[in-house]
């Protein structure tokens, strides 16, 4: 099962935490289900409450503003959408548009998607010195899109209307 979106009492992506963060916190009182998987329900002696996707906290918590996303390879994949920068096949790792051995950095816009073979394909080149354009080009999402990218594979179409409107925009 995936992580739980968090969202603040404003309706703002928080974070993301695992399904039995998400009970307590509603448990607790700190936290109401938003959205919850439509037939799955947790069960127990004196509670029974259905299984939490998204909640949202009853108080507000002010968080300190946050510039840029981290940097991860699942991010990448998952900004990408696991799908091949170079042929558009499943990717299963992440290239280096300028190699590391040439400086290249692990960032957003130096790094994409890229399956096993383009990858051991273009090897320590540029694309353009390998002959293999990009589909896309890379880009850096803001630290809210990271944080919904997260959700993984389905995570943003899974949200409600309200919610994923706000994350296409």
């Amino acid at each position: 099962m995936r992580d739980t979106l968090v969202l603040n009492a404003s309706f703002e992506p928080l974070s993301t935490v695992t399904l039995n963060r998400a009970v307590v916190l509603v448990l607790q009182s700190k936290a109401v289900v938003e959205q919850a998987h439509p037939e799955l329900r947790m069960r127990g002696a004196a509670i029974d409450i259905p299984v939490p996707r998204v909640i949202r906290l009853c108080r507000y918590v002010r968080v300190p503003f946050r510039r840029r996303a981290p940097w991860s390879r699942r991010g990448v994949l998952v900004r990408d959408q696991f799908r091949c920068a170079y042929c558009g096949k499943r990717a299963t790792t992440v290239d280096h548009v300028v190699p590391r051995s040439r400086g290249g950095a692990d960032s957003w816009l130096n790094t994409v998607a890229s399956c096993a073979e383009d990858n051991h394909r273009k090897a320590d080149r540029t694309p353009e010195q390998a002959g293999m354009p990009l589909l896309r080009e890379p880009f850096e999402p803001t630290p809210a899109d990271a944080m919904l990218l997260s959700l993984g594979a389905g995570g943003v179409e899974a949200l409600p209307d309200w919610l994923s409107q706000g994350a296409a925009a």
